[in-house]
């Protein structure tokens, strides 16, 4: 797959563009000043930079060299910097009890993938850490505006629970949206979204 992002994002304008994901901006006010934050499937940098950008240390990990390397040039046009790593998130040595906050925003796998993927997400936060997550639900099969094709790729609240057992849900729910990011993702829509904080029970 990785040749499909690369294409998405090689042309000159930002794919999904360069304004933040509307629910990471709200539920950001909850990060602790200064947080270590773990920024996942993050393209071409629009949300990574935002946080550097509200002074966080950001770490953001994409599988497409193109939309890292636009990452890159996002963030010096904001005069900020993060860490960009590029690596396949099935097969990364992911850190252990790291980051206060991880955050993953429309990064969508076939199930068995996702549930490890989303395990390793889990213990990549520290203890009393945050989990912040918007992803795209069954019924967005139905509209126009982005995400996956295949239904068995998109997530229910209860998906999300199951695939993060360690995980204290302080907002979980399932809602209609209106999407206006780029020209990846523009119109109403349907997403599972959620703010938690791993325990020591995982």
């Amino acid at each position: 797959m990785k040749h499909v992002w690369d294409q998405k994002y090689a042309g000159e304008d930002y794919f999904y563009g360069t304004e933040p994901n509307v629910f990471m901006i709200r539920e950001a006010g909850a990060l602790p000043a200064g947080a270590r934050v773990l920024v996942t499937g993050d393209g071409e940098g629009r949300n990574g930079v935002w946080l550097a950008r509200q002074g966080f240390d950001v770490t953001s990990v994409d599988y497409s060299q193109s939309g890292l390397d636009k990452a890159a040039r996002l963030a010096e046009r904001h005069d900020v910097s993060l860490s960009l790593i590029r690596a396949d998130l099935l097969e990364w040595n992911w850190p252990i009890d790291h980051f206060d906050a991880l955050i993953t925003v429309f990064l969508h796998f076939a199930p068995a993938q996702r549930r490890q993927v989303h395990k390793a997400m889990q213990t990549a936060i520290r203890p009393g850490g945050l989990l912040i997550a918007e992803l795209f639900h069954p019924e967005q099969i139905k509209y126009a505006s982005g995400g996956p094709k295949a239904e068995e790729m998109l997530v229910t609240a209860a998906d999300m629970r199951a695939d993060f057992p360690g995980i204290d849900w302080l907002l979980l729910e399932e809602t209609r949206t209106e999407l206006d990011e780029g020209r990846g993702h523009q119109g109403p829509g349907m997403v599972t979204h959620g703010v938690g904080r791993r325990t020591d029970r995982a």
